[in-house]
């Protein structure tokens, strides 16, 4: 009997069919916050380390409930609407945000079988949600009516929209080489493709170069550092959030990480085999499948924060520039060369249906 097909027999159809699905959902929701609440931990350690500074060691053991009394302290302030605000927009726009970033975790699969929606256009549901992302930080931007919020939430639509493209071209390449949108098979045609032995698109000569733009892409479509210049708090204060408080403040916070801990697991299913261990060796399926997933999610955060506190911030222009003039014809240009490589080779008359 399956998951849903006990509570169907408990609770009935309906009631059985939205209970089954809601503990599903509760069951990706709430490790997706307590892993924000350990990546901002994370972030602020490895920050610190790398300036020779202790970071968060007071709260908890080594500081552990540092994060947990942050929340705390924003879930009993005030919230303050300011008064020249549109104040639904002003109050929607955080939830959307927060909304979209839990969203897109449906179709992120962590093992065999281990998926909310194994959707067929998984990669496509991805690019789709991941796009909409933005209109939160447009509305919190225009229903502040402050110019500081204004011009971070257009900073933050013009840097979506340019990286986005690069990303959709990236995003082809791979759904090419593996010929489906589905993400667990994207996985699965990673499984040895590289002499045999080595599991991953990273290792692949043709789609290495787009594993490192799609990382940097995934930098600007977070807006982490460098690509932090929405919230540029040297120019805007903080940009699109300057204005809110309290929980408002939080729920952009927990979409902010939450989205990060997203492009953390989407890079290494993409490109680093995902629950697959890297080398092809029965010894090492021993491990589970998840347990390689969270270590590579683990290894890509690290990445994150290494260049948050390594890399200086760029400026507008020069984000743009290497937006349009660089990723974008490169990304194109690549794609080109991965579908001459795969017709020449004949990739493509294995496909499933193919003549």
């Amino acid at each position: 009997m399956t998951y849903t097909g006990w509570f169907v027999e408990q609770f009935g159809q309906g009631l059985g069919w939205f209970l089954a699905n809601l503990t599903l959902i509760l069951a990706i929701a709430f490790p997706v916050m307590v892993g924000v609440a350990l990546a901002v931990y994370a972030d602020r350690k490895i920050w610190a380390a790398m300036q020779m500074r202790r970071g968060p060691n007071v709260v908890g053991p080594f500081g552990l409930l540092q994060t947990f009394a942050d929340a705390a302290k924003l879930f009993l302030k005030e919230t303050i609407i300011p008064s020249g605000a549109s104040t639904g927009v002003f109050l929607l726009a955080p939830m959307i945000s927060f909304t979209l970033a839990l969203v897109v975790w449906a179709v992120m699969p962590f093992d065999a079988g281990m998926v909310l929606a194994d959707l067929n256009v998984g990669l496509l549901y991805v690019f789709a949600v991941s796009s909409m992302g933005v209109y939160g930080i447009i509305m919190s931007g225009w229903a502040s009516n402050s110019k500081y919020a204004f011009l971070g939430g257009l900073r933050s639509a013009a840097q979506m929209v340019s990286y986005e493209v690069s990303m959709g071209f990236i995003l082809v390449a791979v759904m090419m080489y593996a010929q489906s949108l589905n993400l667990s098979d994207i996985v699965m045609s990673q499984k040895g493709n590289v002499l045999g032995i080595l599991n991953g698109n990273i290792f692949n000569p043709l789609l290495f170069p787009m594993a490192i733009m799609f990382f940097i892409t995934a930098l600007a479509e977070t807006n982490r550092p460098p690509f932090d210049l929405p919230e540029a708090e040297a120019e805007l204060v903080a940009g699109y959030q300057v204005e809110y408080s309290s929980m408002s403040f939080a729920l952009f916070f927990l979409g902010e990480y939450a989205n990060i801990l997203f492009m953390c697991a989407l890079i290494p299913t993409l490109f680093m085999g995902g629950w697959l261990p890297p080398l092809d060796l029965p010894f090492l399926y021993i491990v589970p499948g998840f347990v390689w997933f969270l270590i590579k999610m683990a290894f890509m955060f690290f990445v994150f924060a290494w260049v948050k506190a390594a890399v200086p911030r760029y400026r507008y222009d020069q984000l743009m520039r290497l937006g349009w003039k660089v990723f974008l014809p490169l990304s194109l240009f690549w794609v080109v060369v991965v579908s001459g490589w795969l017709m020449f080779t004949g990739h493509f008359a294995t496909a499933p249906g193919a003549l």
